[in-house]
């Protein structure tokens, strides 16, 4: 028989153990580690979906259902339309920029992406045909991690979609609105289209519920970047990634042209919006969020010091400056593995054909009576040239 101060002894035992536990629970970071435990016995379902919140590590792999994807669909002669919600999106994504990855890596792990970045669902019929415009010069590092995750990414949610590269020929002033009409007109030229999306090359969608289709009214997909703490940084804020129907771009003359450099078209593309008497529509902060390529001020692309001036006035220009005026011509189209590249020149301020004003004569070397050196020359009106 136990005795009474075994008894006690036991009891103390136990208070001993539970003041333990406690204590270690109250410790700083151990409530993660016991999470941590939990997530492991919790069952997952069967598309083996990760529903932690947010992105980032704990976000899945983008590439982890293709090869469900390529199973084709032979039991009838006529597919049938996909689900309204794919059943291959998983939620958040993990994304990281390894070193050493190449286009030939990425066309590898995307075999079904045909020539010109073409892609329909193998087994339905889609029930959206999107196209990526992707305004780009001199981003071919930030493209191949683009491409790398926006394939599968856009694969999971089952779009029949195509991917433009639209390069700016030359070096003169880089011109990001006036690249996206060009890419809404091309685009359009090749297939009916019922949705267009203007993307940023830099940007990396992190959950695969942000659907890349459109709304009934302009859609700004890229509502939180990591660069502005996951948040939206102002109401009207319209940059990075958005998406329109043909309609809509129609209704607000599509985009201005005149924006040469950085900043400034995004807010003119968002009252163009509200001008053509529409609203602009948005995911949640948690499903529309967006990592960035860390990069520095590109060359060539110097923040536009009209940009305030010409935003007072685009109720005055937006009927006329935008699709109805882009001047344009196509240097090349060449249908790749893993998109379509289109190179245009699209001129400078001056127009289309014009030459950039000429650059005044150096000034004669100092000391000497005759003028400088061809070669000095050459380097100085190299200097006075517009950035690139």
């Amino acid at each position: 028989m136990v005795s009474i101060q075994s008894k006690w002894r036991y009891l103390f035992m136990f208070l001993g153990v539970q003041l333990v536990v406690m204590a270690l629970l109250s410790r700083e970071g151990y409530q993660k580690r016991v999470n941590y435990f939990i997530r492991i016995f919790r069952k997952t379902d069967a598309a083996g979906r990760n529903h932690t919140a947010g992105g980032g590590a704990g976000g899945s792999d983008v590439y982890a259902n293709l090869s469900v994807l390529a199973k084709v669909h032979s039991a009838a002669e006529q597919m049938p339309y996909c689900p309204k919600t794919s059943p291959y999106t998983s939620g958040p994504i993990h994304v990281s920029f390894p070193s050493g990855l190449t286009l030939a890596e990425v066309q590898r792990k995307n075999p079904m992406v045909v020539r010109g970045g073409r892609y329909r669902p193998p087994n339905c019929e889609a029930r959206h045909r999107t196209a990526i415009i992707i305004p780009h010069r001199s981003r071919e590092h930030h493209l191949k991690f683009l491409l790398y995750y926006l394939h599968p990414f856009l694969q999971r949610q089952q779009l029949n979609y195509g991917i433009y590269i639209i390069h700016q020929a030359g070096n003169y002033t880089f011109n990001r609105a006036k690249l996206m009409n060009v890419g809404f007109r091309e685009a359009m030229r090749e297939e009916d289209w019922d949705c267009l999306f203007f993307h940023d090359v830099d940007l990396i969608p992190e959950d695969d519920r942000n659907t890349y289709t459109c709304d009934s009214n302009p859609k700004h997909a890229a509502v939180a970047m990591d660069k502005f703490g996951y948040k939206l940084p102002y109401k009207m804020y319209f940059g990075g990634v958005s998406a329109l129907t043909p309609l809509h771009y129609l209704k607000m003359n599509g985009f201005p042209n005149n924006y040469w450099g950085w900043g400034g078209e995004d807010d003119d593309i968002g009252v163009r919006v509200s001008l053509g008497g529409m609203i602009i529509t948005r995911p949640s902060l948690k499903v529309g969020r967006y990592k960035m390529i860390k990069h520095k001020l590109d060359k060539g692309n110097d923040v536009n010091p009209k940009r305030f001036n010409m935003l007072s006035k685009t109720r005055q220009t937006w009927k006329l400056d935008g699709m109805n005026t882009a001047e344009y011509e196509v240097v090349s189209r060449h249908y790749l593995p893993l998109y379509t590249n289109i190179t245009v020149n699209i001129g400078t301020e001056a127009g289309l054909h014009a030459v950039p004003p000429t650059p005044p004569p150096p000034p004669r070397a100092a000391g000497k009576g005759g003028p400088v050196s061809s070669a000095k020359a050459s380097t100085e009106l190299k200097d006075n040239r517009p950035r690139s």
